[in-house]
């Protein structure tokens, strides 16, 4: 079998085009796009439920109780806890 041409594939790299011309971008400024970030519903939900937590000390002294206990080893799950969870949580949304 004969392969010809074995450096073809580097043609249809656009990145090695972009290192051949000098590593220079043109930009067009006349459009005026910029850059646009927009966050969903839900994750504005779970920013304002996080900024709550951290504003009620009850809260965020049972957090640090977990994280502490999860980072040192000693926090201890109940499987029979979840399991059920998760049984309630099938049960309910079968189709």
């Amino acid at each position: 079998m004969k392969i010809n041409d074995v450096n073809r594939l580097g043609a249809a790299n656009p990145y090695r085009k972009h290192l051949a011309t000098g590593g220079q971008m043109s930009v067009d400024k006349k459009s005026g796009a910029k850059d646009e970030v927009k966050f969903s519903e839900e994750a504005l939900k779970l920013l304002e439920s996080q900024e709550l937590a951290a504003s009620d000390p009850a809260k965020a002294a049972k957090l640090n109780e977990l994280k502490d206990a999860v980072s040192s080893g000693t926090y201890k799950v109940d499987a029979d806890k979840i399991a059920g969870k998760m049984l309630a949580y099938f049960k309910n949304n079968q189709n």
